[in-house]
């Protein structure tokens, strides 16, 4: 089993992941208020989470060129100065052109963030880098505990939700200087992949145990925060957004079914440590493999479960379950201690089995959380709900995230840089269909479409699994 070993730099990571979550999961309840104080229709509303996605493409098609210009934690640090900039203009403009385009700019800088914790950690952590982060995305969810309540406090004093931009701008500004005063530098480069030396067996096609229910896993954030959390959970297990995937882990119900499938030996050019393949050919063409594509697609369906749950989750609490506005943007929190407690121990559930059912545990989870906090009427057995919901979305993005850059071997920092391109995709669209949807049917009817992500997440992680047991076809 691969050990994790958290030196100063990567604490450094997981605050700086959890610098973005607290935006991330904080902007999802600012979301609707935002609507009344403008004036407009939820759709109109769900345009920020467009904004949201114009600068997750921005951020990915940014980041490897400054990665390679500037080194990635200077990377990183750029991106925390950006993220600064934005709310603190997002916190004195009011026309929407203008929070639009504040939106954007923030998560342009943040997708920087994201993807540069990601490949760090990655490239630090080799065969444990799930593991790592999937603890960066509890980081990023931890910090995403804090947003909601924080906005509910300000809102029941009367003072709106723009303090929670002055408190984001005094947290970067305190991490910064604890950095600059323990003398914490993040390399300017880094191996890009994890592959082993020696021939291994391929852990993904090994005997898949079951689970206790007892080992809910995670994320990362992402988290992004987009709302994504965040993190980017996170942010994956994974590589980022970390096994938050930055991504992370779940839980399978107990009793899960064990299927063996016979293991392979092959080269270890083609396997890293962590048992995902690599492929040979994405580090020598720069062509990123056929299950990078798929993990990709499964980011983009997945965020789009997280950022509408940012969103809408506080609409559908006041005008199904009864509570204040206040309440109901502090409730919000749940979903992010489900997610926090999810990625504590999806971390180390991610040392011990392979992503792929992992997901799968945690893609079910989120199911039955969905369907307990829809159900209910009454508030706290709705916000129980959130919580299990929570759980299950711990590990999407970790999983995933961690999935993908591990195939993506030497191709590391374009594969961290295309994933913002999923995320971009799943929060421009969804939250806005859901809030066209929700314009005429109501928003706990619209809703519904959740569970058909969490459908569609699960088909992409079977097929992504069948890839996995056959590496080297570059897409």
């Amino acid at each position: 089993m691969p050990r994790l070993t958290r030196d100063r730099i990567t604490w450094l990571t997981y605050a700086q992941l959890g610098l973005w979550g607290f935006f991330l999961y904080g902007f999802g309840p600012v979301v609707p208020l935002l609507r009344d104080e403008q004036g407009t229709s939820a759709a109109v509303a769900g345009l920020h989470s467009t904004g949201i996605a114009v600068g997750a493409l921005a951020g990915g098609a940014l980041f490897a060129p400054v990665a390679r210009r500037l080194g990635r934690g200077p990377a990183i640090w750029l991106g925390l100065a950006g993220v600064a900039a934005g709310v603190s203009t997002l916190g004195l403009l009011r026309p929407l052109p203008a929070t639009l385009a504040a939106v954007a700019v923030v998560a342009t800088f943040g997708m920087m963030v994201v993807s540069g914790v990601s490949v760090v950690l990655t490239a630090r952590h080799g065969p444990a880098a799930p593991a790592a982060l999937t603890e960066a995305n509890a980081a990023c969810a931890g910090m995403g505990i804090l947003a909601p309540l924080t906005i509910g406090a300000t809102v029941d004093a009367g003072l709106g939700w723009r303090p929670l931009m002055a408190v984001e701008v005094g947290l970067i500004t305190l991490v910064a200087l604890a950095a600059l005063t323990f003398r914490v530098r993040v390399s300017r480069r880094g191996p890009a992949g994890a592959a082993a030396g020696a021939p291994i067996p391929v852990a993904a096609s090994t005997r898949v145990p079951a689970v206790p229910a007892s080992e809910v896993a995670v994320p990362a954030v992402p988290a992004p925060a987009v709302p994504a959390p965040a993190v980017p959970a996170p942010a994956v297990p994974a590589p980022a957004v970390p096994a938050s995937a930055v991504p992370a882990s779940v839980v399978p119900a107990s009793g899960a079914a064990e299927a063996a499938v016979p293991a392979q030996s092959v080269p270890a050019s083609a396997v890293p440590a962590s048992g995902v393949p690599v492929s040979s050919d994405s580090g020598a063409a720069g062509r990123l493999p056929r299950a990078y594509w798929i993990a990709w697609v499964l980011m983009s369906v997945t965020g789009s479960i997280e950022v509408c749950l940012s969103l809408w989750t506080a609409d559908v609490l006041r005008t199904h379950a009864g509570l204040s506005a206040g309440g109901a943007s502090a409730a919000v929190a749940a979903i992010v201690c489900g997610m926090f407690a999810g990625r504590i121990a999806g971390g180390r559930a991610a040392l011990r089995w392979a992503p792929v059912p992992l997901l799968l545990g945690a893609l079910t989870v989120s199911g039955a959380g969905f369907a307990l906090f829809w159900g209910s009427t009454v508030g706290w057995l709705a916000v129980t709900g959130l919580v299990v919901l929570g759980l299950g979305n711990a590990l999407h993005y970790p999983l995933a995230i961690s999935i993908a850059l591990a195939v993506a071997g030497p191709a590391a920092d374009k594969a961290a840089g295309w994933s913002a391109y999923s995320m971009g995709v799943g929060f421009g669209i969804a939250p806005v269909a859901l809030g066209w949807v929700a314009d005429g049917v109501g928003p706990h009817p619209a809703f519904l479409l959740l569970p058909a992500f969490i459908a569609v997440a699960v088909l992409l992680t079977v097929r992504l699994g069948r890839a996995l047991r056959a590496p080297g076809r570059a897409a």
